[in-house]
């Protein structure tokens, strides 16, 4: 066999592997999720997690300019050799595909989160109910604690990285209940790309090569523990994006900063709102009322900074990730994000907040 057919090859294998894969979550959990991954990612948070820069976004940067170099190099042999850098391409792929879930992706196909907690995802509409309107309760109490004014919005007195470090704060409170939340040696760092994330309508991405945990630095900071939580979450082996807003939830709600608990409950009402408007916009204006003026004022600020960065090109980039977590064994989609409620209400069922 000639050897330019050997990885390409090779990715066919991989893609029917990764099909099989689903069905033996209980081999991935104890073989690579709880074991070879966990040596792995701290092996490379041990590493590069001092860098104070993103390496990952610069071997990203490093990689995109090859690739456009590459490109332009073949463009008068495309149509001539059209067949060799075809097959070329479908070899990088292959590399790429085989690291991408050596180093993380296996993941994605790991025992989910709600049976490892024996967590029920089943909901009714007076669930549903009684959650939001615990929120709302919750989120006001703290809101209203921090300012001293509910016309008032929340605005975050600390730099995003000591955001980063005090988040460890919550994590280290959530693995003393669930020890599979252990967060050890931090490396989170603010994106090279924040400008190009945000066009794209992304908060942050986990580099699954580098295990860095890349923030967007141009969020609203009420809402920044939040986010740089929910990436620590993809960090310590949890692919599902519905999982890792359920994490990072409780990674802020179980901090012992108001601040942070704030992030954290404001993130979920405003969830559970937004399911509302969807299914019932006269309970939605009811329940709108409820919540002070100035955390409305806070999701104002996150709309008015994602309106101003709206364009056709998040919507193609939504569209693009929405087939990727398909293809990746999330069956939701983007629509997985909003998923974390069904966890939410099931784990607050009988605890209190």
């Amino acid at each position: 066999m000639k050897s330019k057919y050997i990885l390409p090859l090779f990715l066919l294998v991989q893609i029917i592997f990764y099909k099989i894969l689903p069905f033996f979550p209980d081999f991935i959990e104890g073989f690579y999720s709880n074991n070879l991954f966990v040596r792995i990612s701290h092996f490379s948070r041990s590493i590069l997690g001092k860098i104070p820069f993103s390496v990952g976004d610069c071997i990203y940067a490093v990689l995109i300019l090859s690739i456009i170099g590459w490109f332009w190099k073949i463009r008068k042999t495309w149509k001539t050799d059209w067949k060799d850098h075809f097959l070329k391409i479908l070899g990088k792929i292959a590399v790429f595909y085989f690291f991408f879930h050596l180093l993380w992706a296996f993941n994605y196909y790991r025992v989910p989160l709600y049976q490892k907690m024996e967590i029920k995802r089943e909901y009714t509409d007076a669930d549903l109910l009684a959650f939001t309107k615990r929120l709302i309760t919750k989120t006001n109490e703290i809101q209203f604690k921090i300012t001293k004014d509910k016309n008032k919005k929340i605005s975050l007195p600390y730099s995003q990285k000591e955001v980063f470090k005090l988040n460890l704060n919550g994590y280290n409170n959530l693995a003393k209940e669930h020890s599979y939340f252990a967060y050890e040696t931090l490396s989170v760092k603010k994106s090279l790309f924040s400008v190009p994330l945000t066009y794209m309508g992304f908060g942050g991405y986990l580099n699954p090569f580098t295990n860095e945990a890349q923030v967007n630095d141009l969020l609203p900071m009420y809402s920044f523990p939040l986010t740089a939580s929910h990436e620590m979450a993809h960090q310590i082996g949890f692919a599902s994006e519905n999982e890792c807003n359920f994490i990072g939830v409780l990674a802020c709600v179980k901090n012992d900063n108001l601040y942070f608990e704030y992030s954290g409950y404001s993130f979920a009402l405003r969830y559970c709102l937004g399911i509302w408007k969807f299914k019932n916009e006269k309970v939605f204006e009811a329940l709108k009322k409820q919540v002070n003026p100035g955390i409305l004022k806070n999701y104002q600020e996150s709309q008015d900074f994602w309106k101003k960065y709206d364009t056709f090109i998040d919507e193609g980039f939504h569209f693009l990730y929405d087939n990727f977590l398909k293809s990746n064994n999330q069956k939701d989609g983007m629509e997985s994000y909003s998923k974390f409620i069904d966890l939410m209400i099931n784990y607050y069922r009988e605890r209190e907040f």
